[in-house]
């Protein structure tokens, strides 16, 4: 069953998530997000609010904002990302933002100066419930998987996450899948 078992690729590009106190300092007073288009697990969206995000060394102008809001700003990044802003943030689930770095993020009417919260997504394998216990998969459990192809590679280390709103999809970030030479909705194998 092991060998059978294939998961869709989706690839994050760097984003980030806002608290609702962050969003109406950034955007203005009872802002809410617009949605632009839907994300693969369902109620996600990207918006289009960007906001430009500063670190030490470096920016990018137009991040853009994914919905729907969370309990704290989160900002996700590629390890090349952070090389360009002077970050150094550490690989985490999201969420787990304690002791990561901060930035400074600028929108149209004002700036919020984040003293945490700036990481770099773990790879992770969204999964609903009945397929994770089919698969003899627990919550925040590791596994690896392979990509096949001209620059065929196992991803060891992928955090597994089950709840019953997911869709089944592996998130690699951008240095992930270009180092694979991974696309968007390619499938890979589950390592035995």
């Amino acid at each position: 069953m092991y060998m059978a078992a294939k998961f869709p690729i989706g690839i994050s590009a760097r984003h980030l998530h806002l608290s609702q106190a962050n969003l109406e300092v950034l955007f203005g007073l009872g802002h809410q997000l617009t949605q632009d288009k839907p994300l693969s697990q369902p109620g996600q969206f990207s918006c289009a609010e960007t906001v430009a995000v500063y670190g030490p060394k470096g920016s990018f102008p137009k991040m853009r904002v994914l919905g729907p809001i969370r309990q704290h700003t989160q900002v996700e990044i590629s390890r090349s990302d952070a090389f360009m802003l002077g970050l150094d943030p550490p690989v985490r689930d999201s969420g787990e933002l304690t002791g990561s770095p901060g930035a400074r993020l600028v929108g149209p009417c004002g700036e919020v100066l984040l003293l945490e919260g700036v990481i770099v997504a773990h790879r992770h394998l969204h999964i609903h419930p009945k397929q994770a216990e089919e698969l003899g998969f627990t919550d925040k459990g590791l596994i690896s998987v392979r990509l096949e192809g001209p620059r065929a590679l196992v991803f060891e280390r992928v955090l597994v996450r089950i709840n019953p709103n997911f869709a089944l999809d592996l998130h690699l970030d951008t240095d992930e899948a270009n180092a694979a030479g991974a696309k968007t909705g390619d499938l890979v194998t589950l390592v035995p």
